[in-house]
Formats: structure tokens, C-alpha cells, sequence
């Protein structure tokens, strides 16, 4: 199957990847992503960690529709958190 893809501004192939998920038990809820992301994809959302009875903030992708596929969120998270994939066609 074929991926999407697009072309840059000097004719080199680009193949976006976009955010499906984020491990939610290695977000730390910085917000680096937040900032990196213009489109409005990510919202930070607090849960509670069942075990102890505590509170956490983590992102979430609550519009994935808008996401872009730039990989910005992903480069910009020190923990490594997103999955990002190819859509195939």
C-alpha cells in the first residue's frame, strides 16, 4: 500500500506522520508539545493514578483531525511519548 506524501519547497518527497497516541504513563504533562503544536491537536488533561491516590497532568490528542503530521509534537518531547505513523492510502 501507498503512504501520503507531499513534496517540500525544493522538490524533495516528505512523508508525514501523524500523532496517534501518547503513553500516558510516561507524560509528565510539560506542555513542550503543547507549544510546539500550531494546530490545536493536543489538550492537557488531568487523571487520577489510581494506585495512589494522586492526581496527574498528561496530553492527550483531542483533535487528531487537525493534526498535520509535522512531527513537532514528538521532536519536542523529552520523554519519547508520542507514536507517530504514516497514513496509508
Amino acid at each position: 500500500m501507498a503512504s501520503i506524501t507531499g513534496l517540500t519547497r525544493n522538490g524533495q518527497v516528505w512523508t508525514p506522520k501523524f500523532a496517534t497516541s501518547i503513553d500516558i504513563d510516561t507524560c509528565i504533562g510539560c506542555g513542550r508539545c503543547f507549544k510546539a503544536c500550531s494546530k490545536g491537536v493536543l489538550e492537557l488533561t488531568t487523571i487520577e493514578v489510581e494506585e495512589h491516590y494522586l492526581e496527574k497532568d498528561i496530553m492527550t490528542i483531542k483533535h487528531p483531525g487537525r493534526c498535520i503530521g509535522c512531527g513537532a509534537c514528538g521532536r519536542t518531547c523529552p520523554k519519547n511519548c508520542f507514536t507517530l505513523e504514516e497514513v496509508e492510502l
